[in-house]
């Protein structure tokens, strides 16, 4: 071997322990060239070269051979950096209360392809599962890539370690769900190789969010959306997930905003859950929905199209106000830095901003004092995007390690 074959393979040695970090850097789009990823590795640019061409070899990231300066940049040119986007991808998949939906999603967050969404839930979780998985693996199928594991995303609490869902309320399936151990089985049964996992779908939307989205950057991050049935909550603390001892942390849905309000599954009455999701806002609307188009969709259509309706613009101001009292409340107790809104609660915030955060900051301790920012989720099906994250956890932790024992 020759001496410049060798002092490659040492400088990679010794940074073989930066893969996974700078696989990260570049999947979150915190190095886009080499000369950031030397900077935020602490290495030498050699290492990070090695480094960089390593992952380069895997098939996840690719470097460009030709360094150019950023706009506006005086310093030494540098060669960008990105993912592969021919690169191996997750199975992801969502179940809600108006159908599931299946995607491939590559590094970076980036959706190559999706499955038509199914309208129709069964009350049988097997069944719903395998049908999805089966809807994903076609995509797989027909895109020839690489598939590194499956990730779901559930509208219940998912308890650890059992990977049970605990209380799919929106949905009929029975409590206590095995969804965990019913989606490995159903990866495994349509051939798909790499780890399956489950989570709730509000945590992973939060998860996609802090990493590709309206969240990235905040060392306390409060996610709030309202889906297609009911309110859920998630925090990201210092880049992870806050899930509790077991799981079940931040069920925001069960605070109470109206006492004397709509009664809860929960056997509470005014919770979030039933006063600030899309069946509330129509039926303050004065709204009968339809059975032939989606809760969200009808809640969305009529905030975007008839907002300058009395009652519509009435409905829209009540719910903003419950909201704003959740999250007052939840400012009090978890002092985020950020806020971030997703489905309906998203365009509700687009629809009168500052009247949200007006509630906010005269119902919280630190919202007089500081206000905090209250933004609404960036990205699109963020849900099946961090299904995906939760799939392409064990290649960030060590890409090479775990793509070499897998046959591609």
């Amino acid at each position: 071997m020759n001496g410049k074959a060798t002092s490659t393979r040492t400088r990679l040695e010794r940074g073989r322990g930066a893969l996974g970090p700078a696989l990260e850097l570049v999947h979150t789009g915190r190095a886009p060239t080499r000369a950031v990823l030397t900077a935020e590795l602490g290495v030498t640019r050699a290492t990070a070269g090695a480094v960089a061409a390593e992952l380069e070899a895997l098939g996840l990231i690719r470097v460009d051979s030709r360094p150019g300066a950023a706009s506006g940049s005086q310093g030494r040119p540098s060669h960008r950096l990105a993912v592969d986007g021919n690169g191996p991808v997750a199975l992801a998949a969502q179940v809600h209360a108006d159908g599931f939906r299946a995607a491939l999603v590559g590094l970076g967050g980036t959706i190559a392809a999706t499955a038509p969404g199914c309208v129709t839930v069964s009350a049988d979780p097997a069944q719903v599962l395998g049908d999805v998985v089966q809807a994903g693996a076609a995509l797989l199928e027909e895109s020839g890539r690489r598939c590194v594991g499956a990730g779901l995303a559930v509208p219940s609490a998912v308890a650890e370690p059992d990977g049970t869902a605990l209380n799919p309320l929106h949905l009929a399936w029975p409590a206590g769900a095995q969804v965990r151990d019913l989606f490995t089985e159903c990866v495994r049964a349509a051939g798909l190789t790499g780890p399956a996992f489950t989570g709730n779908d509000v945590n992973l939307a939060a998860l996609a969010e802090h990493r590709h989205g309206a969240g990235r950057g905040a060392r306390h991050l409060l996610c709030v959306a309202t889906g297609h049935r009911g309110v859920g909550g998630a925090l990201v603390l210092d880049g992870r997930l806050h899930t509790g001892s077991s799981g079940l942390a931040l069920e925001v849905g069960h605070l109470t905003v109206n006492p004397e309000g709509r009664a809860c599954h929960c056997g509470s009455r005014g919770c979030l859950d039933v006063e600030a999701d899309p069946l509330a806002f129509l039926t303050a609307a004065g709204i009968d929905p339809g059975p032939e188009v989606s809760l969200l969709q009808q809640a969305r259509d009529l905030l975007r199209e008839e907002y300058d309706n009395p009652a519509v613009r009435t409905a829209a101001e009540e719910i903003v106000d419950r909201l704003g009292l959740g999250l007052a409340g939840l400012v009090n107790i978890l002092n985020p830095d950020r806020i971030i809104l997703g489905g309906l609660h998203r365009e509700l915030l687009d629809a009168d901003p500052e009247r949200l955060r007006a509630v906010v900051a005269d119902r919280s301790l630190w919202g007089r004092s500081g206000s905090v920012p209250i933004l609404p989720c960036t990205l699109d099906h963020n849900s099946l995007v961090g299904a995906a994250e939760l799939a392409w956890q064990p290649v960030l932790d060590d890409p090479q390690s775990v793509l070499a024992q897998r046959v591609p």
